[in-house]
């Protein structure tokens, strides 16, 4: 946190009732197994936990006073509050403001945590910068993040996931961002939402927030552009766009496909034009440079700072990290999360290897009533990418491999399939493993991993 905080002036300004001595704190901690010494202590409360029940475990660690919403028999200073959740963003709130660092926030149905490291490893060439760590992207994870603000800091970026309306609503009130980013929409989540137009909705509320004077950053190639430009009230709007007549102020030319699964691409800004040759895998890669280039250069970096940022970007785990496998062959860790359209992106991807080409799918998760249609389509389209093989777990298993046709198997559990894969590769084979996060395939990538090893 940027300086300290009294309980007392904390109480005019959430508003909360103060009871005990006056005290101070400059760090708050919702966790009494980690809070350093003098922290203030908050008990968050869900469904499967209540903070409450660790305040005295907070005040024996050395918390100098709680946030509760009831008064414990602690002999410290405590705010009684309606909602610890919502005194936890009105506090981020507050750090927020006392910081002059450009904010960032993101989100978006895919692609934001590569576009949120990308930003980040570019402002960072131009000034200390704070982001988003690991998944820390829900409604306590981003109120903690910004407490995470310290006056050094010029930059920081903020990832914003939701599976349900008001989640982006209550982050982005939160950051009050500078620039705001929404990288697509797509059917991902739709259990929560509902509908892809409820996801369009929900994406859209990080607009509402946007500080005085703030930029809104928006993909020209997504079909419900429109409804968001319609929602920007009083703020400038930049697009950005990897098709070729566009005309958008952000733009890709020039892409070219390596033989690696690497591209290079042209970036035409305002600010000018310069190549870019990136270690990422895939096309749809371009489209997250271009967009995190379009953020940054608003936020005040520049050319330079984009073009190095941009070219020592390395993948994120889970995210189409190539690695070596069993027998020799070539592993495509995509298992992080997954949905129609990033199911897509990969499998361009692994049609661009030459060898045997091998998709693993594991199912996707929170799609409703387009779960069948969904799968479906993963087997059409690594059929049509010329895939030679699918192997499929989960659920939907069947329906997968069914549609793809030859060279579909089904197995019953994720051993079978890995004692399968262990008879099957070698040093011809490329292969994709992607599922949502529920269907845990990083364990099909950690066997296929440790068994090269072995």
């Amino acid at each position: 946190m940027i300086g300290e905080l009294s309980f007392s002036a904390l109480a005019e300004t959430l508003p909360a009732r103060h009871l005990g001595d006056e005290n101070f704190f400059s760090d708050l901690s919702t966790d009494s197994r980690s809070l350093s010494i003098g922290s203030a202590f908050l008990a968050l409360k869900g469904d499967r936990f209540d903070g409450h029940d660790h305040v005295e475990s907070a005040i024996k660690a050395g918390a100098s006073g709680a946030i509760v919403t009831h008064s414990s028999d602690a002999d410290v200073p405590q705010l009684i509050v309606d909602n610890t959740h919502n005194a936890l963003r009105d506090i981020a709130r507050l750090n927020r403001d006392r910081s002059t660092a450009k904010i960032v926030a993101l989100t978006g149905s895919q692609a934001k945590t590569t576009i949120k490291e990308l930003i980040a490893g570019i402002l960072s060439e131009a000034g200390p910068t704070l982001w988003t760590e690991a998944n820390l992207n829900n409604t306590i994870g981003v109120p903690l993040t910004l407490l995470r603000l310290q006056e050094e800091h010029r930059y920081a970026v903020i990832e914003m996931g939701a599976d349900r309306q008001g989640e982006i609503d209550f982050s982005a009130q939160a950051a009050s961002p500078d620039i705001a980013l929404i990288t697509m929409a797509s059917a991902a989540h739709v259990e929560g939402f509902g509908s892809l137009a409820g996801i369009v909705k929900g994406k859209g509320e990080i607009l509402d927030h946007l500080k005085p004077g703030g930029i809104a950053v928006l993909n020209q190639d997504d079909p419900n552009v429109q409804t968001w430009i319609d929602r920007v009230r009083g703020h400038p709007i930049v697009q950005f766009s990897v098709q070729r007549d566009t005309s958008a102020e952000y733009r890709a030319g020039e892409i070219e496909s390596l033989a690696d699964g690497r591209v290079s691409f042209r970036l035409v800004t305002p600010a000018g034009e310069i190549d870019i040759s990136m270690e990422l895998l895939g096309r749809h890669n371009v489209m997250n440079a271009v967009a995190s280039a379009a953020v940054a250069l608003e936020a005040g970096a520049g050319l330079d700072h984009v073009k190095r940022g941009l070219e020592s970007a390395l993948p994120v785990q889970g995210r189409l990290c190539a690695m070596d496998g069993l027998g020799g062959a070539l592993v495509l860790d995509d298992s992080y999360n997954a949905s129609p359209n990033s199911f897509r992106a990969a499998i361009e991807v692994l049609a661009s290897f030459s060898g045997r080409q091998i998709l693993i799918a594991g199912d996707m998760k929170e799609l409703g009533s387009e779960s069948r249609q969904a799968h479906q389509l993963v087997g059409e389209m690594a059929k049509r990418a010329g895939v030679d093989s699918l192997w499929a777990v989960g659920d939907y298993a069947s329906l997968v491999a069914e549609t793809f046709g030859e060279g579909g198997v089904v197995f019953e559990d994720q051993q079978s399939l890995v004692e399968y894969a262990s008879k099957q590769l070698d040093t011809d084979s490329v292969v994709l493993v992607k599922g949502s996060r529920g269907a845990r395939m990083e364990c099909v990538v950690n066997d296929l991993r440790r068994g090269d090893e072995a």
